[in-house]
């Protein structure tokens, strides 16, 4: 069995090295484990795939939008297979229907049996993006951020954004993120 990265780091700050590209960039998080060239290449260029960069391998970063370097950053993170993945504001830099779209392929990556991840933490101020990809939500507040409320999500998943459900969950977060005072 290969050696798996225990944690990756999916930033709001999009990180890409500007002399590398999109590619090699990926193929970075690789590099230290213990695989051949071929298996390398292979998962950096499927995680490209995964987030919709094929085709775009060659570019470097100048020649990318942000929500493509950020595409990027993204394929780095899950090419390395890890067992926790932390989400600092991941789709901020996307546009609505790239990050939708990216939502669903993290989603299908999450719920997969063949996955290596075991938990995720999502940071978002996107209360339909916690909703939809949370099983539990706590809630910081203040100054000094503090958990005002810890909420369990239970809908059945796929979850949309019309279920009634999915509203009273909204409420409630906002509900927590701003009390009467």
């Amino acid at each position: 069995m290969k050696p798996t990265y225990k944690i990756a780091l999916i930033h709001q700050s999009i990180a890409t090295f500007p002399w590398m590209t999109a590619l090699e960039n990926v193929k970075l998080g690789l590099i230290s484990r213990k695989l051949s060239k071929e298996e390398i290449n292979y998962k950096a260029m499927k995680a490209l795939e995964v987030v919709g960069l094929r085709g775009a391998e060659n570019l470097y970063p100048k020649e990318m939008s942000g929500g493509m370097r950020q595409r990027v950053a993204i394929a780095r993170a899950l090419a390395a297979d890890p067992l926790v993945l932390l989400m600092d504001e991941p789709f901020v830099h996307l546009d609505e229907l790239t990050a939708e779209g990216l939502r669903h392929e993290i989603y299908d990556i999450l719920f997969n049996p063949d996955t290596t991840l075991k938990t995720v933490i999502l940071v978002s101020h996107n209360l339909n993006e916690v909703i939809e990809l949370s099983d539990r939500v706590l809630v910081m507040n203040g100054s000094p951020a503090k958990i005002v409320d810890d909420i369990i999500i239970d809908m059945p998943r796929p979850r949309s954004a019309k279920d009634k459900k999915f509203d009273e969950y909204l409420d409630k977060i906002y509900s927590s993120l701003t009390p009467i005072r």
